[in-house]
Order: structure tokens, then sequence, then C-alpha cells
């Protein structure tokens, strides 16, 4: 395939960025959308132009690092996939690809396409975590019995990997669903009940912090989320919060 891509380029937070427009040429269908990104930064290389900066690490949809914006989508116009798991075969030749940052007051641009979403960190170390005994009086996680569905339910909201997707998505840029999938998967279980209203209040209040709008249900966030976390995970924590906020 042939294509054009028009690729936003900012050199930093606060130099003004543009897009460029470049051209690549034989993109079998069978390489993903990285790999693409890798032709065109070799092509600039060997003409002795600045590659264009994106992040990456496992190109496996594990690691949530390859935040694209791609014809105004996150992660491109697939489904339930990340950017490195997005496969050339979704264009067409002759096709004209838009590829952004992911737009938010919470994630500055870094360069290029790259963003710092160390927000997220903040929010987690807020309270995405429970305390351990550690004294030698410690009881082994397998002998508490949980329910098999509460199981499954905590195991479907802990497999967002904070990609961002969800916030790119967003009208108001929300983390809310990220923040619900965090919050869900520690309420569900035994375990994280002991800190349970703390941590809800701590992990709003950052987010808060962090500069994310409010959740008005639009339902975008799922559409695009590439772990498909439900928006039951949002339901969850505005009763998680309404109820550690009577408490407190």
């Amino acid at each position: 395939m042939n294509l054009t891509l028009k690729i936003w380029r900012q050199k930093d937070a606060e130099t003004k960025g543009k897009m460029v427009v470049y051209k690549v040429t034989d993109i079998s269908e069978h390489m993903s959308f990285l790999e693409m990104m890798d032709v065109l930064n070799e092509q600039l290389v060997n003409s002795n132009e600045e590659p264009v900066a994106f992040d990456h690490d496992c190109r496996e949809g594990i690691c949530g690092m390859c935040s694209m914006q791609i014809n105004g989508e996150p992660h491109g116009p697939d489904r339930g996939v990340t950017t490195c798991q997005l496969h050339m075969r979704m264009f067409k030749d002759g096709d004209t690809i838009t590829i952004e940052p992911f737009r938010a007051k919470a994630f500055p641009v870094i360069k290029d396409l790259v963003v710092d979403r160390s927000s997220f960190e903040r929010i987690q170390q807020a309270g995405g975590f429970i305390s351990v005994n550690t004294s030698g009086n410690t009881q082994d996680a397998n002998a508490i019995p949980i329910p098999k569905y509460a199981a499954d339910e905590a195991m479907d909201s802990a497999t967002c990997i904070g990609c961002g997707a969800c916030v790119a998505a967003c009208k108001n840029a929300s983390a809310m669903l990220f923040v619900g999938a965090k919050v869900s998967q520690y309420a569900l279980l035994p375990q994280g009940r002991v800190e349970a209203t703390e941590r809800v209040l701590n992990m709003v209040e950052q987010m808060d912090k962090e500069g994310f709008g409010n959740c008005t249900n639009t339902g975008a966030c799922e559409i695009e989320c590439p772990k498909g976390i439900s928006l039951e995970n949002i339901a969850r924590l505005n009763r998680e919060y309404l109820s550690a906020s009577l408490k407190g």
C-alpha cells in the first residue's frame, strides 16, 4: 500500500505543534501500525530528518504505552486492540491517515505523539493498593472464600492497562473508567474492603487535582477501551464514593 500520513509534530510541551504530511510506500497489510511507523522513521533517518517520537514497549497489547489518536479514534479503527495490535489491513491503498497524540489537559505532550500519563500513576499511588500484614501472622489469600462471580468481575476490572484511551475518547477528558476499574478490582474482594473508604476518597480527590473532567455517561470510553472495561465500573465507583462520603 501507498499511504499519506498527516502526523502531529511538536518539539515539546512549550513549543507550538503542527501537522506534517509524509508519504510511505510498499506498506504490507500484514504490518502492525507501529511497524509502519518504523518504516517511516527509517525513511526519515536516511533523509537526515528528525524521526517521529512515539511511545511503545511490549508491542503485545499489555503495557498500554502505544497511545495514538488515529483518524480521530484512540488506537485506531479496530476494536479491542491497542495501537501496536492494529494492523494495516484495516486501511486501503491510497488512504490518508491522521495521527495525533491523546488530547487531554492531564496528558501534556512530551514530544510529537508521546504524552505524559504520569497523572494515572499518581492516582494509583493515592489509593490503588492494599496494605498487607507481613508480621509473620499473614493469611493465605487462597484461604479466603470469594464468590466466583465476584472474583470474575474483579479480574475483568483488573485487566485495565491504564493506556488512557478512555480519557482520549471522552469529550470531557474524564478518567472515571480508569479510576472506576482500579477501585472496583479491590472493592469486589475482601482484601480490599479494609481500606475501601480511604481508597475511593483519595483516588477521586487526586483525579480531580490532575484536571480530568467529569463523566456524562456518553459511553465512548467503553467502546474505545482495548480491554473492554465496562461502564459498570463507573457505577460502582459512584456507589463506593457515596458510601465513603457518608461515612466520612
